[in-house]
C-alpha cells in the first residue's frame, strides 16, 4: 500500500501537467512570501473552533490544528470566524450543500463560507488562503449507498462532481484576487478506521482518487497562484502501521477518543467517537495521544495535526 501511494505521490508532484501546480523538485528559491494573514475555508479537518472553541481532535489547550500549525510558522494566528476571525472552515461542511455530512442543514457549505467572506471582506495581495473539502461529501455519499438509496457508482459519479466543485471555488478565490491559494482535497478515507471496519476500504480509496483527481483537472493550469498539498500523499503516511512509527506514532488503527455522541456526530450514526467532544479526560485509559493517528473514526490527534501543518508550510515556503 506504501508504495501504491508513493507511486501515485511521485506521479502527481512530478508529472509534467501538474509540475507548476505541485512545485516539483527542489526549490532554489528564497522564499519572499511574508503572509499578512492566513484565511482558511473546508471542513472539520480545517475548523479551528467555530464551536465554543472545541475542534475535531483531542483538544488539550495545545496548538492542535494544521491551520494554526501552519499560520504559527509565519508568527500569525487563525480564530474562528464565528468570532470575527478568519477562520471559516465548518465541522461537516459539504463543498456545494448546506445539508451536511451528518444529513442536518445548517452548516454552511465551502462555498457559503466564501460567500461570507466577500460579503464582508476583501483578499489582500500577500494573505495566504487554504481551502480544503472532500471528506464530508464522501461521508454523505457514503451513507447514502449503505441506506440502500444509491449505488457505488452513483456515489462515485458525485463525488467527481463534489471535486469539480471545489476546483471551481479554488477558480474563484484567484479571480476575487487571492494572490496565494493553497488546496487540498480528501485525504485516504480508506485508511480511516471507519473504513476499516466497515470494510470499505479499497472503495473508499478509490473514492478520495476519484474526487482529488475530479479537483485537480481544473486547476491544472493555475500554478501562479495555487499550490496543491497532497494530503493523500503525506496522511497516508501518518495512516498507515507500517509507516507511521518513523514519525511517532505506535498507533495507526484504533481511536485514542472515547467521547462518545447520541447525536448524529460526525456522520457515521448515532452513538459513535466524536472528537468534537474529546478533551485530555476522554481518553483511551493509560494512552499517549501522542502515539495515536486518529482521534476518533476519521479525525486526527494534535500530533497529526501538527506534523501535516509544518508539512504544509514547508511546501509554501519552498513555493513562494
Amino acid at each position: 500500500m506504501i508504495a501504491t501511494w508513493s507511486r501515485r505521490a511521485a506521479l502527481i508532484a512530478c508529472g509534467a501537467a501538474l509540475s507548476l501546480l505541485v512545485g516539483c523538485g527542489a526549490s532554489t528559491t528564497v522564499s519572499g512570501l511574508t503572509p499578512t494573514r492566513v484565511i482558511s475555508f473546508g471542513d472539520a479537518f480545517s475548523d479551528v473552533g467555530q464551536h465554543s472553541g472545541m475542534k475535531y481532535t483531542v483538544n488539550d489547550g495545545t496548538v492542535n490544528t494544521w491551520v494554526n500549525t501552519f499560520a504559527n510558522s509565519y508568527g500569525l494566528a487563525v480564530t474562528p470566524s464565528s468570532v470575527g476571525g478568519t477562520g471559516y472552515a465548518q465541522g461537516l461542511a459539504r463543498v456545494n450543500t448546506a445539508t451536511n455530512a451528518a444529513g442536518l442543514l445548517g452548516t454552511p457549505s465551502i462555498s457559503q463560507q466564501i460567500d461570507a467572506f466577500l460579503a464582508k471582506d476583501n483578499f489582500g495581495p500577500s494573505d495566504v488562503v487554504l481551502i480544503v473539502g472532500g471528506v464530508s461529501d464522501i461521508v454523505a455519499e457514503m451513507h447514502a449507498v449503505n441506506v440502500g438509496i444509491q449505488t457505488t457508482n452513483q456515489m462515485q459519479t458525485n463525488v467527481q462532481q463534489a471535486g469539480r466543485d471545489l476546483a471551481a471555488q479554488v477558480v474563484r478565490l484567484v479571480a476575487n484576487g487571492a494572490n496565494f491559494v493553497v488546496v487540498s482535497g480528501a485525504y485516504n478515507m480508506g485508511q480511516t478506521p471507519w473504513a476499516v471496519a466497515a470494510g470499505t476500504g479499497t472503495l473508499l480509496t478509490s473514492t478520495s482518487t476519484l474526487f482529488n483527481d475530479a479537483m485537480l483537472v481544473p486547476i491544472v493550469s493555475m500554478g501562479k497562484n495555487v499550490l496543491y498539498v497532497d494530503s493523500t500523499y503525506y496522511l497516508n503516511l501518518l495512516s498507515n502501521p507500517l509507516s507511521a512509527p518513523a514519525y511517532g506514532l505506535t498507533n495507526a488503527t484504533t481511536p485514542v477518543c472515547t467521547s462518545v455522541d447520541y447525536g448524529t456526530g460526525i456522520g457515521l450514526g448515532t452513538g459513535q467517537v466524536n472528537s468534537l467532544l474529546c478533551t485530555s479526560s476522554t481518553l483511551v485509559s493509560g494512552a499517549n495521544p501522542a502515539q495515536y493517528t486518529f482521534a476518533d473514526e476519521m479525525y486526527f490527534t494534535p500530533t497529526v495535526q501538527r506534523l501535516f501543518g509544518s508539512y504544509a508550510f514547508s511546501r509554501v515556503r519552498s513555493r513562494w
